[in-house]
């Protein structure tokens, strides 16, 4: 069963048994805990643990490749439109070599470039007043489609984003919401919060979100702290 990502936490309180009662009628012969643990796993992207307030926080955030072409400014060259995945690069000679950077960019920046791309790809192929938006979010052709320098969206790396987009993204127009996503940001530590209530309550205090992001953040640090160790 695909759990819906809710954005507020009126939305996810309002419809929590409707959803535990679906999940009964495809698992037959699971539990509460089983459904909470993974509502865990759906909101666990979003969030982070913060040392410095020993709190969950939200961190609603994707690392995505910059391409780019060296110089592209001063000479003038052509850009590639073909897909950035790993493996296909341009055959053609006359494109040249593009680099690539990480950036972290928010999930409403990567909203808005992926809802950029399906508006380019409706226009394109005059659909754009009968189109539904999230009919072609995880179209792979439309996904990966590169037009000159920016951001180079890794397929199967967009996966894990659907339950969002799908939350978020308007059926049309060309833009994001952004009260909305500042809710989703408020919100998510509420849900994180609500969940975790209810995993203690059956006593699953090793699969709260608390307890998982809090081990995940030690584990970041102790790596970092070896990492540098070796570097001295």
């Amino acid at each position: 069963m695909e759990l819906p990502l809710y954005l507020s936490f009126n939305e996810f309180e309002k419809y929590y048994y409707d959803n535990l009662e679906k999940w009964f009628g495809e698992y037959h012969n699971s539990s509460e805990t089983d459904y909470l643990k993974a509502l865990s796993e759906l909101y666990s992207p979003y969030l982070y643990y913060n040392f410095s307030n020993g709190r969950l926080q939200a961190d609603a955030s994707i690392q995505i490749k910059d391409c780019f072409f060296p110089y592209y400014d001063k000479i003038g060259i052509s850009f590639c439109t073909t897909t950035c995945e790993k493996g296909k690069a341009a055959k053609n000679a006359k494109y040249l070599n593009h680099q690539f950077e990480w950036k972290t960019i928010t999930m409403m920046e990567y909203a808005q470039h992926v809802l950029d791309k399906i508006n380019r790809y409706l226009t394109k192929n005059n659909i754009k007043d009968s189109g539904n938006i999230l009919d072609f979010i995880n179209q792979h052709d439309i996904i990966t489609s590169r037009e000159g320098a920016g951001y180079c969206v890794d397929y199967n790396k967009h996966q894990s984003t659907l339950p969002f987009l799908k939350a978020y993204l308007p059926v049309h127009g060309q833009t994001v919401n952004i009260a909305l996503y500042r809710d989703f940001l408020f919100s998510v530590v509420q849900i994180a919060e609500c969940i975790d209530h209810k995993l203690k309550e059956v006593r699953a205090f090793e699969s709260t979100l608390y307890a998982k992001l809090k081990s995940e953040a030690k584990f970041k640090v102790q790596m970092s702290h070896q990492f540098l160790t070796m570097c001295n």
